[in-house]
């Protein structure tokens, strides 16, 4: 009785005290002025809510203390160490040089014939996405605007195509390209309609033109930044051998990405992975200063990874990835799939960052017929 009765003692000094601390923040929330009454009130936190908050917060704040510091960091690698930078850009990329105490030196352009051809063979490539949508509809005419525009734009092309600056040779084999376009764009007009059966003819007919363009483009591309980069490489001198060097590339360029692959030529192996590196991004160009940003942060990381864990090149990787990988392949076991991962390679690989397996099947546009 004795238990009972001071249990029921406690309950009624615990419900008494929630009455109170109600009453009090209802009371202090009438206290204040009106125009506060409508955002103000009371938050709730269980005391594992607001410990996970702070826990978190520490790692939210490494970010501020990582930016702070990465300033200091980019500074110091520039003061000693020369950087070219190779960005993607439409027109045949963009090469800038940083020397220790000197203003940024940037690339003369690749010569505006690269641009002239591709520009003739997306317009060829462009049918695509003008017809795409309405083969074999003819109940649908929204095709007609956009192709006569297009139409209009293609005629001044060709028409000034005699003044453009390039070789008889390519500027007769952009010609035909220009001439074949128009040809199909009037066809399609004429007959109201865009059929598979005539589209099948023009990109067969397109197709010799067109790899000879992309050739000629490659070909004028590579032979200005080999001599840009062997120029820079003579200029530098002793200072190469320390010089860090950094290129761009999405999904679609990572794979025999030009830029990446001449600067290959004059760095070598041993310097990919390691001075030299690729960096894939999300959209076909990117900023100098995005770019020397991440430049910092790799080099930063890899000094913490050499003092925590005594290896140089570890922060290079997923630093979670390796037991993940442990991970994944005993769950695999529990659930009886086979584990599909690539090869484990060594922290400072200095395999090509791109896809190396050979495998069957064609790997360029000359081996496709």
């Amino acid at each position: 009785m004795h238990c009972n009765s001071f249990l029921k003692r406690c309950a009624f000094v615990a419900t008494a005290s929630l009455a109170l601390a109600s009453a009090t923040a209802a009371a202090k929330a009438d206290d204040l002025p009106a125009y506060m009454q409508a955002i103000a009130g009371g938050i709730a936190s269980s005391p594992a809510e607001t410990a996970t908050k702070d826990v978190l917060a520490l790692n939210s704040g490494m970010f501020d203390l990582y930016d702070a510091a990465a300033k200091i960091f980019q500074k110091n690698i520039l003061a000693r160490h020369p950087v070219i930078l190779a960005l993607f850009s439409g027109a045949g990329g963009r090469f800038i040089l940083y020397r220790p105490g000197q203003v940024p030196l940037e690339a003369p352009p690749v010569p505006i014939v690269y641009q002239l051809l591709k520009s003739v063979d997306h317009s060829t490539m462009a049918m695509a996405e003008v017809v795409g949508p309405y083969l074999d509809n003819p109940d649908n005419q929204a095709w007609r605007g956009p192709m006569l525009a297009y139409r209009s734009r293609m005629k001044s092309a060709l028409e000034s195509l005699d003044a453009v600056p390039m070789p008889g040779e390519w500027r007769e084999n952009n010609r035909a390209i220009l001439e074949n376009n128009i040809a199909f764009m009037d066809a399609c007009l004429a007959k109201g309609a865009i059929s598979s059966a005539s589209l099948a003819p023009f990109t067969q007919k397109q197709e010799a033109y067109l790899k000879r363009n992309v050739t000629w483009a490659a070909q004028t591309q590579v032979a200005h930044w080999m001599s840009v980069i062997a120029d820079w490489k003579k200029m530098l001198g002793a200072d190469w051998n320390k010089t860090y060097a950094a290129s761009n590339t999405i999904y679609v360029t990572r794979q025999n990405n030009v830029l990446f692959g001449v600067l290959a030529q004059f760095f070598g192996a041993a310097a990919i992975n390691d001075r030299l590196m690729l960096f894939e991004t999300i959209s076909f160009t990117t900023t100098p200063s995005d770019m020397l940003d991440l430049l910092t942060r790799i080099v930063a990381d890899r000094s913490v990874g050499a003092m925590f864990f005594g290896n140089y090149y570890l922060m290079d990787y997923e630093l979670m990835g390796g037991d993940a990988r442990t991970a994944i392949i005993a769950e695999d076991a529990k659930l009886g799939i086979t584990p599909l991962l690539p090869p484990a390679v060594p922290f400072g690989s200095k395999q090509w960052p791109a896809l190396i397996t050979a495998g069957t099947g064609p790997a360029s546009i000359a081996e496709l017929h």
